[in-house]
């Protein structure tokens, strides 16, 4: 089977570093071999070996490779090496399932005064039994330096064979990046609580019914380019401070004031939308995952063939009492209406059943939307527009794209292929199509979505009831209650099958050494037993765990290990390695059990993300077993949920760097917002503090620039002193 690689050929000359403004333009796509795509490196010790001062022989020692490419099935390789010299050719043991091999073997070569300028080829492949064996890359020498120099040792980068130039450069297309590299200084904490002060301030004026000047500046500066970066810094920002319901509504409210057209509603690319989205994101994913996990992953399982576009239909074989005949056009668009309906019923179902389980925060920050709306637009003919306005975040830009792209949602782990993409896309418009509250516009443009009318429009009145209990939730303070605990509860509870190994000294068997458990998080204890039934017999107390880590990927041989480290009675280490289904398991445990550590007080600074084996950490090989570690641990970094620890300087800084480009064009704002409003304030004493206010705003900007000044010039007065010491010595 033929395989076509398309890559990226990027000029050596396009460098971030030397390009304040980044890279944005055009890259050809070429066809690249496969056996330039090489990884890895390799351990070598080359000495020139002689009698008295007259060199004779070669030697080569060729001890271990590490992160090679993945060319078998197993995720793994079967490499060895072939080392060339002067027309000999030698090569070492095959490793098998491996991607970090060792081999320990030498060989030599004789030196001959014609062969010196011939190269020292040192070449790794993957051995197979019946194809052909894959190559992995190579390292050169230039003997003559080697001679002058007598030995080389260490790691070198395997590189590819010689490149094959395609003569179809260009003629793949092009894909256009954006790229920039991104130094930020942050500073100490207290430089930033002035500005995150005023803007909370502005935000809580506008609970009292005062007008956020800030926020509504911010809202009128912020340019289509740097808008979504700038919704996410301030939605983190806010939730920070336990504000983000008060910052959404005053962005609602502003929409509100500038929309006079009610079907265009939060339509645009606006500071409202696209903070909605981001907070969604944020707060909202492990609802999603609930919500569309099952249904997702059983179109991808059924991998069913679904079209109703007459001219995309691909007519198919029909089996028919033992023989084949092709199925005709109706009953091709009769059999996909039929398993999109199915799939449309799942899914709307789990919607109006997920009004239990979704969390309290989204439930607010929808009933002040639907309020806001319904208010704004009171009218019986607009009597839509208020559910409108919750489905067009909800649905158009949270579950239709993530049911359009799974993987960009983290729902999957890979992307559909092209039938399962067909099935996404379809089961997406109908879901938009009811989210529209209006299945006559849609079906104009697209009349053959005609067969799935039914059942849209059950949807849509399913839909109405759904967010009719999603905006009530403060009418039962026992639903709220609920949602609090459902969401208390996903931080601190979680159980299923994982493959678990156990050990005190982290010596390593030679076979695997993993078996299945199923593991139950509680509120004080992590347990395991071989059934979910069954009695749980091994117990790690929660208070007792000092480290929660990834595992390096050549440990095991999977990406998806991850260790918890926790002490004994006697004060002994004990490490617990868990091995994941994927990549969205591993995270979940990380962040549940990170989680329910947060106020652990023994924990570790440092760990080892590799294991102890053959007499040696196989991260750093250290051959100390009680060795402090060489990472720095990660206990407050935990996934995918709004509630994780935020990095609220980082936040500041980013949003102080945006707020400084744009200083002048918010001051000529203001002074136009001022003239304008000058007869709308209550009295002057409000209108004074307002421009207090917002001078203070500009003055803490011109604090923290003048901060920043300070940090440069103090980091240039030292690499200063550092050039003049080594000039010294």
């Amino acid at each position: 089977m033929l395989s076509i690689w398309i890559g990226i050929c990027l000029m050596t000359h396009m460098c971030l570093c030397g390009c304040a403004a980044g890279i944005d333009g055009w890259l050809n796509l070429t066809e690249i071999d496969p056996d330039e795509e090489v990884q890895g490196e390799i351990h070598l010790h080359i000495s020139v070996l002689g009698d008295g001062d007259v060199p004779t022989r070669l030697r080569c020692q060729v001890m271990e490779a590490r992160d090679l490419a993945k060319k078998d099935r197993n995720g793994a390789s079967d490499p060895f090496v072939r080392v060339r010299y002067n027309g000999k050719t030698c090569e070492s043991a095959v490793v098998k399932k491996t991607r970090y091999p060792r081999w320990n073997e030498s060989f030599e070569f004789e030196l001959e005064d014609a062969s010196a300028d011939s190269p020292l080829s040192v070449e790794v492949w993957d051995w197979d039994l019946v194809s052909r064996n894959d190559f992995l890359g190579k390292v050169l020498f230039n003997i003559n330096r080697l001679q002058s120099a007598q030995q080389e040792e260490g790691w070198f980068r395997l590189g590819p064979d010689k490149p094959k130039h395609s003569e179809q450069e260009g003629a793949l297309g092009s894909l256009r990046l954006q790229l920039r590299l991104r130094d930020e200084t942050v500073l100490p904490s207290s430089h930033y609580q002035p500005l995150t002060e005023l803007l909370s301030q502005s935000v809580g004026s506008h609970v009292n019914g005062n007008w956020p000047d800030l926020i509504m500046l911010i809202d009128e500066t912020t340019t289509a380019e740097s808008r979504q970066e700038v919704a996410s810094n301030l939605v983190k920002l806010f939730l920070g401070q336990g504000l983000v319901k008060e910052f959404l509504d005053v962005l609602f409210k502003l929409e509100l004031d500038k929309t006079t057209e009610p079907n265009t509603l939060f339509r645009s690319n606006s500071l409202a939308s696209k903070s909605m989205e981001s907070f969604l994101k944020v707060a909202g994913m492990q609802y999603l995952h609930r919500l569309l996990g099952p249904t997702i992953n059983k179109i991808f399982e059924e991998r069913r063939y679904v079209e109703l576009d007459p001219n995309k239909v691909e007519l198919r074989e029909a089996g028919c009492t033992g023989l084949h005949r092709t199925q005709t056009e109706a009953e091709v668009i009769q059999q996909s209406t039929t398993h999109l309906q199915s799939y449309l019923s799942e899914l709307l179902n789990a919607i109006l059943q997920s009004a239990s389980y979704c969390p309290l925060v989204l439930c607010q920050v929808f009933q002040q939307l639907y309020h806001r709306v319904e208010a704004c637009f009171p009218d019986p003919e607009y009597r839509k527009v208020k559910f409108i306005a919750v489905t067009s975040f909800l649905c158009l830009r949270f579950i239709s794209p993530a049911i359009m792209s799974p993987k960009l949602f983290h729902l999957r782990e890979k992307h559909a292929d092209a039938r399962t993409s067909r099935t996404l896309l379809l089961l997406a418009k109908a879901i938009q199509m009811i989210a529209n509250l209006d299945t006559l516009a849609y079906c104009s443009k697209e009349p053959w979505m005609n067969p799935l009318q039914p059942t849209i429009q059950q949807g849509i009145a399913q839909l109405k009831d759904f967010i009719t209990r999603l905006v009530s939730c403060d009418d039962a303070e026992d639903l709220g209650l609920q949602a609090r605990m459902s969401l208390q509860c996903g931080t601190m509870e979680k159980e299923g099958y994982l493959l678990l190994h156990r050990t005190k000294d982290k010596c390593m068997p030679m076979t695997s050494p993993f078996k299945k458990y199923f593991v139950t998080l509680s509120k004080d204890t992590l347990s395991y037993a071989r059934t979910q039934h069954s009695k749980k017999t091994s117990f790690i107390s929660l208070p007792k765990i000092r480290a929660v880590e990834k595992v390096e990927e050549k440990s095991f041989g999977s990406a998806n290990v991850m260790q918890i480290i926790s002490g004994d009675d006697s004060g002994q280490l004990e490490t617990l390695y868990l091995d994941c289904k994927s990549v969205n398991e591993l995270n979940h445990w990380l962040s549940a059990l990170r989680k329910a550590c947060s106020h652990n007080t023994d924990t570790m600074s440092s760990y080892h993300p590799g294991v102890y084996k053959a007499d040696r950490w196989s991260c750093c090989h250290q051959k100390d077993k009680a060795d402090t570690g060489c990472d720095k641990t990660k206990h407050g970094v935990t996934l995918q949920e709004w509630y994780d620890p935020l990095d609220p300087d980082l936040e500041s800084q980013l949003i102080y760097r945006h707020l400084l480009g744009v200083q002048q064009v918010m001051k000529e704002k203001y002074l136009e917002l001022k003239e304008l409003h000058a007869n709308e304030e209550g009295t002057p004493e409000k209108g004074r503090e307002k421009t207090d206010e917002v001078m203070r705003f500009f003055g803490v900007l011109q604090d923290l620039h003048d901060a920043h000044l300070a940090v440069e010039e103090e980091e240039r007065a030292k690499n200063k002193n550092n050039f003049l010491l080594e000039l010294q010595t």
